[in-house]
């Protein structure tokens, strides 16, 4: 921030923002009353703030204007929430104190500018104050973790801080790339996940567009390009497909509106990534969404007349039946609700159409706050308790004293991002579970003494072990018996965070002979590596599996959580064999100016820094890279988008630096793997390989390629000096006779 009197053009921009706010503000206002608390709030902002600019120059006001226009215009929330949002930075960055904020505006808008203010405290200190123990947690976690126990209090902090966090991602070219680096990936690894469990899909899919902007901006301008060339070349066919769809909507007497929707970019890039697809490929790029008022003269259900819809749409079009996704009839656990369908056009495109009600829509825009809306005025979908259960699952984890901040942050992580299956109970009642859970994971969720007693079970009438992974719409009944109890080796199995607490639960009992045991294990298999215990290990054991203590560490052991099958991997961390461990927070006091500076990886360590290529991505040269500075000066590289850096840059954001390639192409080579797909030929194999071979000079590490009537596919390992001799490899292998797509991939 700076200082510097306004001009009579900030004034002017200021005033028209506000108006634009003022508008959008009236619409969610019952009276004129709340219209005027909103008035007051931008008001006192706008004088607590008064000659405050933000980095890019602009008055500091314009961003709680910006963040209250999300508030209403995005999320839908109220004139409390909006008075919180345009206050949200007073006490942090005034004089002024919540007491104030509470005599002048009452306690709930004080409470929603009290906790607000304690997250951005937390985050804004985080470089200060950290300590140099081995045991102290990440303060970035930490800060996760007060965003999170605001569920308890009010959700609205969490949705406006939300609404905060993606005004810093639309204005984050004018921070320094650290910091950027840092906000993008704390923003893909939680707030990402969070907006999408509550419902926010405008927020998510808008912040999920600026991650890919700055982490792949080459990725992002191509395939926008790409989109918008399509669109221009589609449009007429579009719009021959939609008219058919109207006039028999039209006919049947629906009272509807048709949008059209396009995969987002990161959306696209996405796809790509996880299915090796190109963008020819990706045949869902276009959506139709039909969006109707249901009628009460009908007599059917508002469920019923959205089946209506598509019995109509899919008499005209021919659609593919394991496209359907019934979303209506099973919604989704934050509470969307539709019913999805891929149909061919008159032309041969793929196009998928999305069937909602008015009140659905409402739901699947604003998320959370619109389910609400609809629960106060007594609107009670069949499913709406999956938003209240998943809230009721996150508050219960948070106030788990057993539970520190860095391993809260995996399980909420790893809760937010998991997707889930139904499944269905000897009486046909439905039941939501994880995706990859057992039979005995189902046990547990659906009472701890039907888990504690279960032998076996029976999956669509036949005979399974309590090992057996569940399918979507499996029919499922335990089979349990009287005198059974939990097993130790049940937890080499179990998936659910739930299933395995229960049975650790039941084994705190025996709490010291399984520390006892578990530490005997551990000096076994240090013995076995050639290394004797010691603190620096137990340590190292501790920050790599974000435990408390010793103690807890030979529990798990013991109970067979920890497998130790990784041990001398970790065990080479310590003594410096390979890349140093990101886990010890010892680190040195001018990190924060060492985070501004850029490093750049040569190839003959010229500068007497270590650079380690981390082997979870293999970035080579050209590709958009982050670093994490070690204590010893070594800096590991990693792409940018790497979902490792993105877990280790959200956790501890001051460890970040800004790396820079320069690195020799004649003297080193790095590894990457392509993936080929095409139609086979004689000797289209020796084709490949004379090419990247003789042509490329390039040397082959490995190569599979298996046929199936015609069909090949498989992939090549082999180095390669930078990205640019990549894509022209690749470009030269696409021209191929027979080669379909190569694409790059993880090794």
């Amino acid at each position: 921030m700076s200082f510097s009197q306004f001009t009579q053009h900030d004034y002017e921009v200021i005033a028209r923002e506000y108006a634009d706010l003022k508008e959008s503000a009236r619409k969610r206002c019952a009276d004129e009353d709340e219209l005027e608390i909103v008035q007051k709030a931008f008001d006192f902002a706008n004088e607590a703030h008064k000659n405050v600019r933000r980095r890019s120059g602009e008055p500091y006001i314009l961003h709680p204007i910006a963040v209250a226009k999300i508030v209403v215009g995005d999320i839908g929330l109220g004139y409390k929430s909006i008075s919180a949002a345009l206050l949200h930075d007073v006490v942090e960055d005034t004089d002024y104190t919540v007491e104030d904020i509470r005599n002048l505006f009452g306690d709930k808008i004080a409470s929603l500018v009290e906790g607000l203010t304690k997250i951005k405290t937390v985050l804004d200190n985080e470089d200060k104050n950290r300590q140099n123990s081995v045991y102290s947690e990440s303060l970035q976690a930490e800060n996760f973790k007060r965003i999170l126990l605001t569920l308890n209090d009010d959700v609205r902090v969490v949705l406006i801080k939300l609404a905060d966090r993606l005004h810093n991602c639309r204005t984050i070219e004018y921070m320094p790339e650290y910091k950027r680096d840092k906000i993008l990936s704390e923003t893909m690894f939680i707030f990402i996940p969070l907006a999408h469990r509550l419902g926010l899909y405008e927020v998510k899919s808008e912040m999920e567009n600026i991650w890919l902007k700055y982490k792949e901006p080459d990725a992002f301008n191509s395939i926008t390009q790409r989109i918008n060339r399509d669109i221009n070349d589609k449009e007429k066919e579009i719009n021959d497909f939609v008219e058919p769809i109207r006039d028999a909507l039209n006919e049947s007497g629906f009272d509807f509106t048709i949008a059209r929707r396009v995969k987002s970019p990161y959306s696209i890039w996405h796809k790509m990534q996880t299915k090796n697809l190109t963008f020819e490929q990706i045949y869902d790029l276009y959506a139709i969404r039909i969006i109707f008022t249901p009628s009460n003269k009908s007599g059917e259900s508002e469920r019923d007349q959205c089946y209506h819809v598509f019995s109509i749409v899919t008499g005209i079009y021919r659609y593919k039946p394991e496209r359907v996704r019934d979303w209506v009839k099973h919604p989704k656990s934050n509470g969307y609700e539709a019913l999805h369908c891929t149909l061919m056009s008159q032309t041969g495109i793929w196009i998928e159409l999305q069937i909602r009600t008015k009140r659905m829509d409402d739901i699947a825009e604003k998320g959370i706050a619109a389910h609400w809306a609809y629960k106060k005025d007594g609107y009670l979908a069949e499913n709406d308790s999956e938003m209240d259960k998943w809230l009721a699952k996150v508050k219960e984890i948070l106030v788990n004293p057993d539970v520190n901040a860095l391993e809260l942050l995996d399980i909420i992580h790893n809760d937010l991002t998991t997707t889930e299956i139904t499944v269905f109970t000897p009486k046909g009642e439905q039941k939501s579970v994880q995706k990859g859970s057992t039979v005995l994971d189902f046990a547990y969720q659906i009472h701890t003494a039907i888990g504690n007693g279960a032998i076996a079970a029976k999956v669509n009438m036949k005979l399974v072990p309590l090992s057996h992974i569940l399918k979507s719409g499996d029919q499922v009944e335990i089979i349990t018996a009287e005198g059974e109890h939990p097993k130790r080796e049940w937890l080499q199995f179990l998936k659910t965070r739930h299933a395995r607490n229960m049975v650790m639960d039941y084994f705190k009992g025996e709490r010291k002979d399984t520390v006892i045991f578990g530490e005997k294990t551990l000096e076994e298999q240090l013995q076995t590596l050639g290394y004797k215990k010691s603190n620096e290990i137990i340590i190292q054991l501790i920050n790599t599996y974000h435990l408390k203590n010793a103690e807890e560490l030979y529990f798990r052991i013991g109970m067979g959580i920890i497998k130790l099958n990784e041990l001398s991997k970790i065990l080479s961390l310590v003594d410096g064999k390979t890349s140093r461990s990101w886990s010890f927070p010892w680190f040195r006091k001018d990190r924060e100016k060492q985070a501004k500076e850029s490093f750049v990886i040569n190839g003959n360590d010229s500068d007497g820094r270590k650079y380690i290529i981390a082997t979870c991505c293999n970035p080579i040269p050209g590709d958009p890279v982050i670093g994490f500075l070690a204590p010893d000066g070594s800096v590991t590289v990693h792409k940018k988008t790497c979902s490792v850096a993105e877990s280790i840059a959200s956790k501890h954001g001051d460890w970040v630096v800004v790396p820079q390639w320069e690195v020799p192409a004649e003297e080193k080579s790095f590894p990457v793997r392509l993936m080929i797909k095409g139609l086979d030929r004689i000797g289209l194999l020796n084709e490949i390989s004379r090419y990247i071979s003789l042509v490329m000079g390039v040397n082959m590490r490995a190569v599979y390629l298996g046929t199936d009537e015609g069909i090949f596919e498989g992939y090549i390992d082999l180095y390669v000096h930078d990205k640019d001799a990549l894509e022209r490899m690749i470009r030269k292998l696409n021209s191929i006779e027979g080669i379909q797509s190569v694409i790059r991939t993880e090794i």
